[in-house]
């Protein structure tokens, strides 16, 4: 950029880079918020810098002096030494949006007009969305055509209460599919809160403003682990099934053993009255489940920080819980196996038995060399063994 001052081409980069380019004060000026006339400094050149570059000085004055929309410049007559008193621009000024626009280049009325088009439709159904389009003026960039017109089509059929306690999914609209509606659900929700007076954010959200139901996130395999369970499972070997229906249904054995990594739950031996719940990880909620109290529990996870503070969790929903294969005598006995644990959890978990704090100190303090020793690494028949005896 030279001292002489800015060229049109250097004023444009600054503009640019000021009022285009930068998200927030764009949408500001769409806004009104930082209201027009904007006039810049051209930054003249003094007497010594125009001295020292006379070609650039120049160079700067014809360029304005062409300049077609002369109304945009301010001149001043500035007398220099040696060149002596010169017609010289001193400021640009700006009057909207739209001359702007026009000054930054194709570039920026391409983008433009690509709003404009696709703020048509969904202006069409209230003017009132423009401040919130505006705002998320990203996303809206981020939208085809086709998803534009489909979301005008799809704002006045939402009502609240539609979805009658169902899923999203299942929402009886026309010409739209719900996937699109899970997708860009956050917008919907912004844009539907314009057209109801702030309702959807008052409900807690879409979903519960629509009344449906919120999808399953935190899934549980339920194993059975011999021929009499899989029968009271009507015949299934496996489920699927979410934190919500475990809570409201007891599952169909006495033993109940919970593993906390998928793996290790599907190599289980068969186990007479015992259903097994697998890679939960730290999704215990489905362990406050009133049905449990009557059941035995067996909980088996790694043998690190990690793995004893989900067994002090679980125990604390369930007191009468028992650890498996989470003693010394496992860790001993396969040692050799252990690797090091990425990041161990520092605190104290509360609800362990002496014997398992112990351990669990141990092996936070590296007391047995590696600090991990991971469920899927014990040998097949000292599992079988362990379980077994437990079940008695």
């Amino acid at each position: 950029m030279s001292a002489c001052g800015l060229t049109p081409e250097a004023l444009r980069q600054v503009l640019r880079k000021s009022e285009w380019d930068h998200p927030q004060h764009l949408k500001q000026r769409l806004l009104g918020e930082r209201e027009f006339p904007l006039t810049t400094s051209l930054r003249p050149a003094s007497g010594k810098q125009a001295l020292s570059d006379l070609v650039a000085f120049h160079a700067f004055l014809d360029a304005w002096q062409a300049w077609p929309e002369q109304d945009q410049l301010s001149w001043k007559n500035i007398q220099y030494a040696q060149l002596g008193q010169k017609r010289v621009p001193t400021h640009f000024t700006l009057r909207s949006m739209g001359e702007l626009i026009a000054f930054l280049g194709d570039d920026a009325l391409s983008r433009s007009q690509q709003w404009q088009q696709r703020m048509i439709p969904l202006l069409a159904i209230k003017q009132d969305l423009y401040p919130t389009l505006v705002r998320q003026l990203k996303k809206l960039e981020q939208l085809s055509q086709i998803d534009i017109e489909m979301l005008a089509q799809l704002l006045p059929q939402l009502s609240q209460g539609m979805g009658q306690g169902g899923y999203l999914r299942a929402l009886p609209v026309i010409g739209v599919d719900t996937k699109f509606i899970e997708t860009h659900q956050v917008f919907i929700s912004q844009l539907l809160d314009v057209l109801h007076s702030d309702a959807i954010s008052q409900y807690g959200g879409l979903l519960a403003w629509l009344g449906c139901q919120c999808t399953p996130a935190d899934w549980l395999l339920v194993r059975s682990l011999g021929p009499d369970t899989q029968a009271r499972m009507g015949g299934l070997p496996i489920l699927r099934l979410p934190t919500e229906a475990l809570l409201s249904t007891p599952l169909p054995a006495q033993h109940i053993l919970v593993v906390e990594n998928d793996q290790s739950g599907y190599g289980l031996p068969n186990l007479s009255d015992t259903i097994a719940v697998i890679g939960g990880g730290r999704n215990l909620a489905w362990m406050d489940a009133p049905w449990l109290s009557q059941k035995k529990i067996g909980y088996w996870g790694d043998l690190d920080t990690w793995g004893f503070l989900l067994l002090s969790e679980a125990r604390q929903r369930q007191a009468q819980l028992e650890s498996l294969l989470m003693d010394r005598d496992t860790l001993l006995h396969h040692r050799e196996r252990m690797v090091n644990e990425p990041e161990p959890y520092s605190g104290q978990p509360q609800y362990l038995t002496e014997q398992e704090t112990r351990l669990y100190q141990e092996i936070r303090d590296g007391v047995h060399g590696n600090t991990r020793l991971e469920q899927e690494r014990l040998s097949v028949d000292y599992v079988v063994e362990s379980l077994v005896k437990w079940l008695g």
